[in-house]
């Protein structure tokens, strides 16, 4: 690694520090209905809002109408983005003339879900499938609103714990409102200024065709890119205008875009955990719950870079220098793009993943096989490493509750967190979201990996040995592994050379976003609901401390305990057994010098 590299990740980090706790002061302020300095420019938009849709934001839900609301919200979007998609054919700004021979009714459905679900799980290109209209109506809306839809839902848990005696847990439709209003509107608008200031392109021109060097034709795409842009990191979406997302030059321009991107996807929910501490009167507990964030994405961040600089010792077998030098960066250069560099393509594929983001700035499926591991690892998680816009918080207060059953258990008392006894039913729905989460992960990975179809033109088969998957062994498999594992995280990102664009992957897939999305949500729901009706328990000298190191490293040890138990053995066969591979004598000795 060099100083160069490990600067750039510890200078991203202490920035996010800085920012945790005004933002989280903000987020705060907002969500109790409060006056901040984006009340007078936007106050009457958030008042239309809830005078079109009849709300009244004063009238608090249950936790079960606030479950129902989030899922009739939900399959309104659904139904809306998959009618738009396969209508692009009759509606406006559609200069490239796309219609429903691009999207087939399976990539439909699958595009409208990870959409819906905040995953934005790309099986397309999207210059060569969808209309600027499409892009703009359906996939950017949903931007906006599916990364508010997950911040409510973090709100209402935090409610839970914060409340005492309460039968309700907030009011979904304005908790949706007021994020979308006064956090994504203002701070994609602020982003989308700044990277068109940057060089991304901001244009309804159709494509334009330039002359090369070589005298062919060639066709530079353009569309409305910065809008998108802009909330695709804010909204920790990562579905990008392009196939190759933010690492197109037109979406991620400049090493200077590259960082603020990054910053646009931790800005939000590491300002979640401050809000946390300060709901529950103690903002202790939220810096608890940002340390053991942070340990684990320093953790990761350092251990990518570093097999990523190391690099292939095939190549170095060879002769070819893999070590930096003031005239090349060495290490692993295969699926970066140089102006970025090995440093920052590893910060950014950690970052990404530790949030439900998706955005990429290099391949994956390129880096060596323990740099590839780290992302791969993150998702398995449950990208509770900060996460995304509330993904992470609500995941991490899941191993919380987890972490103090287990230490209740080892010094036999009723477990407590921040006031509030964790009994039976909320450990109950914890352990149903985690299983469910993981046997969507495990069971879809698994049939994709053994399952065969009669060979067809369009029901292709799954498996690994099939040209659905680039890589046969190893590699195969944790291509696949980390598809359905980037769909139930509602991450999007891929490892690459997977072609998902078959109706199995679809189909299978589209299923993962619903049980990563929904089936993990709902229970835990209902865990703010059981909570927010419980009293406040007094501090006694039995209470064990949740906001000192001691919990800090239990609740590290939670995280990775439950994810080595699930998916060792699957790892095992993946990226592991890649890395020994790569490093036997026979791969080394078969290479000369």
């Amino acid at each position: 690694m060099t100083f160069n590299g490990v600067a750039q990740i510890v200078v991203y980090f202490l920035i996010v520090l800085v920012l945790a706790k005004p933002v989280g002061i903000f987020l705060s302020r907002v969500f109790n209905g409060h006056r901040t300095f984006l009340h007078p420019p936007l106050r009457r938009l958030e008042a239309l809002c809830y005078r079109l849709g009849g709300v009244d934001p004063e009238q608090e839900q249950r936790w079960t109408q606030y479950a129902v609301s989030l899922l009739a919200f939900s399959a309104a979007s659904f139904l809306f983005v998959y009618a738009i998609q396969r209508l692009q054919g009759f509606l406006p700004l559609n200069p490239q003339h796309f219609g429903a021979k691009q999207v087939s009714p399976d990539l439909a459905f699958n595009t409208a879900i990870s959409f819906v679900t905040n995953t934005n799980w790309q099986a397309y290109a999207g210059e060569t499938t969808f209309s600027y209209f499409v892009q703009m109506a359906a996939l950017t809306v949903q931007n906006f609103v599916s990364a508010a839809a997950g911040v409510a839902m973090s709100v209402a848990l935090i409610r839970g714990f914060a409340r005492r005696e309460s039968k309700t847990i907030g009011n979904f439709w304005a908790d949706l409102t007021r994020a979308t209003v006064y956090v994504f509107l203002p701070l994609s608008l602020l982003g989308a200024l700044f990277l068109c200031s940057q060089g991304v392109i901001q244009t309804l021109r159709p494509n334009l065709p330039v002359r090369t060097l070589q005298g062919a034709t060639q066709m530079i795409p353009g569309g409305p890119v910065a809008s998108q842009e802009a909330i695709k990191e804010a909204g920790t979406n990562g579905g990008g205008f392009f196939n190759a997302n933010s690492a197109h030059p037109f979406e991620n321009p400049t090493p200077l875009t590259d960082y603020v991107e990054m910053l646009f996807i931790f800005v939000i929910p590491a300002g979640l955990t401050y809000m946390f501490g300060r709901e529950v009167g103690d903002t202790r507990q939220g810096w608890a719950l940002f340390a053991a964030m942070s340990v684990m994405f320093l953790a990761g961040a350092f251990f990518c870079y570093h097999f990523e600089q190391r690099g292939n010792p095939l190549l170095a077998r060879m002769g070819i220098a893999t070590q930096a030098t003031a005239g090349q960066p060495g290490g692993n250069m295969e699926g970066k793009e140089v102006r970025f560099g090995i440093a920052d393509s590893a910060l950014f594929a950690t970052v990404t993943t530790d949030a439900s983001c998706g955005a990429v700035n290099s391949m994956h499926d390129s880096f060596t096989p323990l740099g590839g591991l780290v992302p791969l690892v993150n998702l398995l998680t449950g990208e509770v490493i900060f996460g995304g816009v509330g993904a992470g918080l609500k995941g991490m207060l899941l191993f919380a509750i987890l972490a103090v059953f287990i230490a209740g258990l080892m010094v036999g008392r009723t477990p407590e967190y921040v006031g509030k006894k964790i009994e039976q039913k909320e450990v109950k729905l914890a352990m149903v979201a985690l299983i469910a989460a993981a046997a969507s992960i495990l069971v879809f990975s698994a049939l994709s990996s053994v399952l065969r179809f009669p060979a067809q033109k369009y029901w292709n088969p799954p498996g690994p040995t099939s040209a659905n998957v680039a890589n046969p062994g190893p590699h195969g498999l944790s291509e696949i592994l980390y598809a359905y594992a980037s769909a139930t995280g509602n991450n999007g990102s891929a490892f690459a050379g997977l072609n998902a664009d078959t109706p199995w992957y679809n189909l299978t897939l589209g299923l993962a976003m619903f049980i990563g999305r929904f089936i993990f949500l709902l229970p835990l729901l209902g865990i703010a609901g059981s909570l927010a009706a419980k009293k406040r328990l007094a501090v006694t000298s039995g209470t064990l401390p949740t906001h000192g190191p001691l919990f800090v490293g239990l609740l590290i040890g939670t995280v990775i305990l439950v994810a080595a138990l699930t998916f060792f053995p699957a790892l095992s066969l993946g990226p592991i057994a890649e890395h020994y591979l790569l490093f036997s004598r026979h791969a080394l000795t078969a290479v000369k010098p």
